[in-house]
C-alpha cells in the first residue's frame, strides 16, 4: 500500500509503473489492475474554472488516505493499492488523483478501486478553491459521480 501526496505535477501512469515495479509484482501474480485517473475540469457549477488550488492538512490527510486503503485491503481480496494525489495550484487538464488496485480478479480490483475513490472524495481532508470569472470561491461539496 502506498499513499503519495505531491505539490508538483503528477504523472499517473509513471506512478502506477513505479509502484508496480517497487512492489515486485511478477506479470503472472495478478490478473487485474484497476486504475482511476481524475483530472481537473474547466467547469463546475455552471461556471468556467481557470484554476484550482487544493489545500490539505499534512499528516492528517495521509493518515485518512492510509486508513481508507487499509479498509479496502481488509474488505477485498486485493494484492496492493496506490493512491497518489496532487495539492497546490492546478490548471484544467492537470491530473489530480490516481487510484490503482491490483488483484487476481477484475471484480475485486474494480470494486476496491471504486470504494477507495468514493471514500477519498467524502472523507479525505482536502479543501478546494476555484478561480472563476467572478473571482475565487471555496468548493463546499464534491461533485457526485
Amino acid at each position: 500500500m502506498s499513499v503519495i501526496l505531491s505539490g508538483t505535477a503528477l504523472d499517473p501512469w509513471a506512478e502506477v509503473g513505479r509502484h508496480q515495479a517497487a512492489a515486485g509484482f511478477a506479470g503472472s501474480s495478478f490478473g487485474a489492475t484497476a486504475v482511476f485517473v481524475g483530472t481537473m475540469r474547466d467547469f463546475n457549477q455552471d461556471d468556467e474554472v481557470s484554476e484550482l488550488c487544493l489545500e490539505h492538512y499534512p499528516g492528517m490527510t495521509e493518515a485518512v488516505l492510509e486508513s481508507i486503503c487499509r479498509e479496502a485491503l481488509g474488505r477485498w481480496p486485493v494484492l496492493d493499492i496506490l493512491v497518489a494525489h496532487r495539492y497546490g495550484r492546478l490548471l484544467p487538464g492537470d491530473p489530480i488523483v490516481v487510484v490503482a488496485v491490483w488483484s487476481a480478479h477484475r471484480r475485486a480490483a474494480l470494486e476496491a478501486c471504486r470504494e477507495v475513490l468514493e471514500a477519498l472524495k467524502s472523507r479525505a481532508p482536502f479543501w478546494k478553491r476555484e478561480t472563476v470569472a467572478a473571482g475565487m470561491r471555496w468548493v463546499e461539496r464534491n461533485t457526485v459521480g
